[in-house]
């Protein structure tokens, strides 16, 4: 058991309790699972680490799958759940959207690392 656990990070609610490996906001519903210092990412070189919606780590090169659908702007359907990016770039993106990635049908565009899962 943890014995300080972390603020969430999507609302910062401070009321956070510990479920089995993951930690849970009562206020917003968000599970994740807690890191060793549970700081801003960064490896031991100093480096960001950028994780998936389920905490493994990505990295450049990397397959991805969607984990749930993506409305996209001019697109009638959008990225339906299950697609899968193969050769993904970790870049420093503007609101969160950390992969740089090339979606058949689609064509060129950042994700976010919480909206995919590492194939």
């Amino acid at each position: 058991m943890i014995e300080n656990l972390p603020p969430c990070p999507k609302c910062s609610c401070e009321y956070t309790y510990e479920m089995n490996a993951l930690v849970v906001c009562p206020e917003c519903g968000h599970e994740w699972v807690p890191s060793e210092n549970d700081a801003p990412d960064e490896g031991a070189s100093g480096e960001r680490v950028i994780r998936d919606s389920v905490g493994n780590v990505l990295q450049d090169g990397d397959s991805v799958v969607v984990v749930k659908a993506l409305k996209v702007k001019g697109s009638p359907s959008g990225i339906k759940a299950g697609t899968k990016v193969r050769g993904i770039r970790l870049v420093d993106g503007v609101d969160g959207h950390d992969i740089d990635c090339r979606i058949d049908g689609f064509g060129a565009m950042q994700l976010k690392s919480s909206v995919v899962k590492k194939a």
